[in-house]
């Protein structure tokens, strides 16, 4: 029984400490997020996608990680996470329409580094802004994705 009409934007967010653990919590509350607004045709894509953004914050970033999840409406799910790193990895500081992911980048002897290759390949939409100084001391990066319904 769904207790929040699935065509409302709604928002979700979450401070996760820099911990291993933490791109397993992000991902576990974003399917508790997702299940519950009804959105399960999503779920395996945006897990995916979302554990590959917490763990890319938990590798390259010292400090706490923010998870956000919005619903934007018409199914339509925005997911962002944020971390201290000002850094913004190559392909996400140009426009995703602009960049046609390369699978080749990654050596095939490389142990990582196909996270964020994933999310390009798998997202509808995706891209990072920088983020400046603001009154709370934070700077960093947001990187983002959105996935569509069909």
């Amino acid at each position: 029984m769904d207790t929040v009409s699935p065509h409302e934007p709604w928002s979700y967010a979450l401070q996760l400490p820099h911990d291993p653990r933490a791109p397993r919590v992000a991902r576990k509350t974003l399917r508790a997020v997702l299940v519950g607004h009804g959105m399960t045709e999503l779920l395996d894509t945006a897990e995916l996608l979302t554990c590959e953004l917490a763990t890319n914050a938990y590798q390259h970033a010292d400090g706490p990680t923010k998870l956000r999840v919005r619903h934007l409406g018409r199914g339509r799910l925005h997911v962002s996470v944020w971390d201290a790193n000002p850094m913004i990895p190559p392909a996400f500081d140009k426009p995703s329409a602009a960049v046609p992911p390369v699978p080749d980048l990654v050596p095939a002897d490389q142990d990582g580094g196909r996270g964020l290759l994933l999310v390009q390949l798998c997202a509808d939409n995706w891209g990072g802004h920088p983020l400046s100084d603001d009154l709370f001391g934070r700077s960093g990066k947001l990187l983002w994705f959105e996935l569509h319904r069909s």
